[in-house]
């Protein structure tokens, strides 16, 4: 229901609602009202035959899309500078869990800014058409209208006010040869390619075509520094305005007498519109900048990789110190391997606990840059660079009561790290550990995947009993595929202590979780409780999670409540 989701979702709608609002509102404004209120000569050549008669609005739709434009640009990279966002996680750890989770939503945003800029760039270059069009049509007036007058205005030196001087220049020929139309043909070239090269699809297939294609923010943002500084939109200046103003003057320049003294006889002035965009797009470049080389300084430190483990299902474990490294539970950090490729950074979670000597990752195959990773540490241990670490949602699992703990495949390493973590507090006999109960659920293909992490699970198992916390840790371990053989084998042995494909105390589940029964059995056992879920896995399955947590919210703030969390990379 809608009360249900609002208890997840309220916050992050009322920021999404007041950006787009703020962003958006001047082009309504502008493009309802602006040909109404607007009273400048150059609206007058350029879209209307004179101030009193009917509108056109095409540039107060391309005027008020730039101004959007320049809005959404100054934020679409302050998502992406995860430095930042980690400062910022740590600075907002004493803020309300609200506030905490909208910096886990960084990448959503970051798309939505950047769907919003294609939206504004095809709005605004389609006005700019129609503005051009608009202009020609002006200049090739010889019936004395106002926009033919003002179009003849080039031919007394500086006082022009339409682009276009001669009835042989085309639109496509302004679009192409003057910097505002080639600087505005290359940026959207470079947003389509952004845009398109950042589908699902090619992200998980052709991951360095999206590496590569995404630098082209480069260009981009240099482009649009750029794009207004010629001043091809130009405009009455306010001195002229004062004398000249074209509510009270438009009839007298179509009109004059030769021996006409009014002080509307004179000519107006008009000047190039001052370039905005470099004023909005400054601190976020700036920042950026820091940004990129705090990461190549990080980078260039020494990374020692003292143990190198091959695990089944082509799973590879690489364990590494750097000096002042310090991380968190759940955290990642970027991984590059020169002699790879020497661009190329990939995010991995970290598999090892704060309380370690070491940092480590475990790295499936899944690609050509992980394939070829392996092999290459299969045969020798080449030079590694690491960035990081930087922090994700899972950092907030301690802040809860109960927390879900949901992996698929290898999606369990960010909650290796935590389970390693609560198994050095149980061995510190740590009080200030918040957290009283986890459930925990893995989700795997085939039984090797497994393999790696039984003997954590295993480790736990044995201290939490010994503790006298053996209902500290609920975990169900489901196997999605299997073969007769492997079916054959557990009804065999369905009698024994210890289950036949883990090896553990829980026995391993055939198929997938009813994720209903499961959230409702959270539910009854922790009636009072604020329940954290985490999930490191694919879409399909966050849906479900988060649909199974909108439903079992109650609105009641004294009964349990489910805070979904998901990993963003």
């Amino acid at each position: 229901t809608m009360g249900n989701w609002l208890v997840n979702h309220w916050f992050s709608a009322a920021v999404l609602v007041s950006v787009w609002g703020w962003g958006l509102r001047g082009v309504a404004c502008s493009a309802l009202i602006g040909p109404i209120l607007t009273q400048s000569w150059h609206s007058t050549a350029g879209q209307w035959c004179s101030p009193l008669s009917s509108p056109q609005p095409a540039l107060a739709w391309a005027r008020a899309s730039a101004k959007c434009l320049n809005f959404n640009s100054m934020l679409i990279l302050l998502p992406v500078c995860r430095n930042l966002l980690s400062f910022l996680r740590g600075t907002c750890s004493c803020c309300r869990r609200t506030l905490r989770k909208q910096l886990d939503h960084n990448l959503t945003f970051h798309k939505l800014v950047a769907y919003t800029l294609a939206l504004l760039t095809a709005v605004h270059t389609i006005a700019h058409l129609f503005n051009l069009e608009r202009y020609n049509q002006s200049q090739q007036a010889t019936d004395g209208s106002l926009p033919a007058v003002l179009s003849k205005m080039h031919l007394q030196g500086s006082k022009w006010l339409n682009p276009i001087h001669s009835n042989q220049t085309t639109v496509e020929y302004v679009a192409f040869t003057t910097i505002p139309g080639l600087t505005g043909v290359i940026i959207t070239l470079a947003l389509i390619l952004m845009v398109t090269s950042s589908t699902e699809f090619i992200r998980r297939n052709y991951f360095e075509l999206f590496w590569y294609t995404h630098h082209l923010f480069l260009i981009y943002f240099a482009g649009l520094v750029i794009h207004g500084i010629a001043g091809l939109v130009r405009g009455q200046t306010e001195q002229s305005m004062a004398e000249v103003h074209p509510y009270h003057c438009a009839e007298y320049l179509t009109q004059r007498h030769q021996n006409c003294t009014h002080d509307c006889c004179k000519d107006p002035e008009f000047g190039s519109i001052p370039a905005e965009s470099w004023k909005w797009v400054l601190a976020p470049i700036i920042l950026y900048v820091f940004e990129r080389i705090l990461r190549v300084w990080r980078a260039q430190q020494k990374v020692v990789v003292t143990k190198v483990v091959m695990h089944p299902a082509r799973v590879l474990e690489l364990q590494m110190q750097k000096k002042g490294f310090c991380m968190e539970v759940g955290q990642y950090i970027f991984v590059n391997c020169p002699s790879i490729s020497p661009l190329e950074w990939h995010p991995f979670t970290l598999t090892s606990a704060p309380e370690e000597d070491f940092f480590s990752i475990h790295i499936r195959a899944a690609g050509d840059w992980t394939e070829r990773l392996i092999d290459t540490f299969q045969l020798e241990t080449p030079r590694i660079e690491v960035d990081g670490p930087f922090g994700t949602a899972s950092e907030d699992v301690f802040q809860y009561e109960v927390a879900m703990l949901v992996g698929a495949g290898i999606g369990v390493t960010p909650f290796a790290s935590i389970l390693k973590s609560i198994w050095y507090k149980f061995q510190q006999a740590d009080q200030t550990l918040k957290t009283q109960k986890i459930y925990f659920y893995w989700l795997c293909r085939d039984t090797g995947a497994f393999a790696w992490f039984n003997d954590l699970l295993a480790s736990l198992e044995q201290k939490m009993a010994e503790s006298g916390k053996a209902d500290f840790l609920t975990y169900r371990l489901f196997l999605t595929g299997w073969d007769t053989s492997i079916a054959n084998n557990v009804a065999l042995h369905f009698d024994t202590a210890t289950d036949t494909v883990t090896g553990l105390r829980h026995k391993t589940i055939f198929g997938r979780p009813m994720w209903n029964t499961e959230f409702a059995a959270v539910a009854a056992a922790h009636p009072r409780s604020v329940v954290g879920v985490f999930l490191c896995g694919p879409q399909a399955l966050a849906k479900s999670l988060q649909k199974s947590c909108h439903q079992h919210s109650s609105l009641d703030p004294r009964k349990v409540k489910f805070y979904f969390n998901k990993e963003n990379f």
